[in-house]
């Protein structure tokens, strides 16, 4: 018979102590271990093996000829899961509070063509979920709404139902009746996605979870369940901007390099094919301290919109802000710059930002962002019709970046006429569009020396 004891958990991590203890020796939090009861099985006792497991087969004998990937109706989530969502598949998304979670899901849930689906809320009334599905405008007759908590009673309709996709929002408010401690715990949330994963693989519906993050910005809960699931999709962006990026960062059947763009409205989310034309300023004439960059995110390429403006300090210490670029990256250009290209920022503030609310950390950005930086401190635009594609190393050489050919053909579809890049990147270029000029530079002296030299 199992035994029931009283232990310590740390909410952060999953350690485990005897007794409470202030601060984490695992992941050095404060204040987090809780106090839970959990069962432990004596050695003697013995595991009873269930009888509907296949045994083991050959590898070669194994067949996935009828393996058919299920469209969720939105195409860029299909695009950055590998082409649609694997039959008894276990996809945690997560994101911050207001982010539009439970609006992409209901989003999915309804879109979906090939049958019914099952959405679990342990947050939300029924009504409440009706009045946000009414504003979408989307067919509601194969969506089943079930709202509760439980994980048996949960596990009992969807046998009963059999979705082709189950929907919990969320893992936070999950609990079984097998663990008396309260709904969010690391021991629920850990026994609870265990029994999702197993019910998932034995009947081959697939479940997204909805799961929260903490305030460090990582998914809440203990590690494990990362990679208890097969995917892993985060939603970021700012509530203040319209733009959301769904990023995957882990992906048993396809690649982790995907970004899909979503754009936020009162009808729900609304995926972005081109986000090369919503990033971008339509300004009449160009202005100093802003710079074009070909950015790629996985296979997908899109140009978006660099702005600096370095002006005079008036603290001891000038300031250095930053929003959606690595605020370290741009210590390393400024230092560059000071040491390579002979410019005095050190008694000067900086500040940039990349349009449109993203964060991307594509190196390539780092030769738009220098341009767009000695184009405020000098003053001077760089033009409309120039983007740029480089990495700049610590000596001031301009270092290659890969899938240049992608990145040209994206600046030239938007209109652009010139594209600065490595010129170690001119020897792979094999297929230039036309209409499009190709300004290859090596070092940062030949970047000021065409941009600002010959324009002066």
């Amino acid at each position: 018979m199992a035994k029931t004891k009283s232990i310590f958990i740390c909410q952060e991590c999953g350690a485990e102590s005897p007794k409470w203890i202030g601060h984490c020796p695992a992941c050095g939090s404060w204040n987090t271990y809780v106090e839970e009861k959990v069962s432990r099985t004596p050695k003697g006792e013995k595991t009873i093996m269930r009888g509907d497991i296949p045994p083991p087969v050959p590898l070669t004998e194994v067949s996935y000829e009828d393996f058919q990937r299920i469209h969720t109706g939105i195409e860029e989530i299909n695009r950055i899961l590998g082409g649609g969502i694997v039959p008894g598949s276990l996809i945690l998304l997560g994101g911050e509070p207001g982010i539009g979670k439970s609006t992409i899901a209901l989003q999915i849930a309804m879109l979906l063509e090939s049958g019914t689906t099952l959405y679990v809320s342990g947050e939300e009334s029924a009504q409440q979920i009706k009045l946000r599905a009414d504003r979408m405008n989307l067919n509601q007759e194969r969506c089943l709404i079930y709202c509760d908590n439980l994980w048996e009673n949960i596990a009992l309709e969807i046998r009963k139902y059999k979705p082709v996709l189950a929907i919990i929002d969320s893992i936070q408010t999950l609990r079984t009746e097998e663990i008396e401690s309260s709904p969010g715990s690391v021991s629920q949330v850990r026994e609870s996605t265990a029994r999702i994963l197993l019910l998932a693989k034995e009947t081959g519906i697939p479940v997204l979870l909805i799961g929260h993050i903490n305030k460090e910005g990582a998914l809440a809960g203990p590690k494990v369940l990362e990679h208890i699931v097969d995917v892993v999709l985060q939603f970021e962006g700012n509530q203040q901007h319209l733009f959301r990026m769904l990023r995957v960062n882990k992906n048993r059947f396809g690649s982790t390099s995907e970004l899909a763009l979503f754009e936020m409205k009162s009808t729900g989310l609304a995926e972005i094919r081109n986000p090369s034309e919503l990033l971008l300023s339509h300004l009449d004439e160009p202005l100093s301290g802003m710079a074009i960059a070909t950015a790629m995110d996985g296979i997908r390429p899109f140009l978006i919109e660099v702005q600096a403006l370095v002006s005079p300090s008036v603290y001891s210490a000038p300031q250095r802000t930053v929003n959606g670029f690595d605020i370290r990256r741009l210590y390393i250009l400024l230092a560059v710059l000071e040491k390579r290209g002979g410019f005095q920022l050190v008694s000067r503030d900086v500040f940039l930002n990349i349009a449109g609310g993203l964060r991307v950390d594509d190196t390539a950005l780092d030769l738009a962002v220098t341009a767009a930086i000695i184009s405020s401190l000098l003053d001077v635009p760089l033009g409309k019709d120039i983007a740029f594609a480089a990495e700049i190393g610590l000596s001031g050489e301009i270092r290659p970046v890969m899938r240049i050919e992608d990145r040209i053909r994206e600046a030239g579809k938007m209109g652009y006429k010139r594209l600065m890049f490595s010129g170690y990147n001119a020897e792979k270029i094999e297929n230039i569009p036309r209409g499009i000029q190709l300004i290859p530079v090596r070092k940062l002296e030949d970047v000021v020396k065409k941009l600002f030299q010959t324009s002066s």
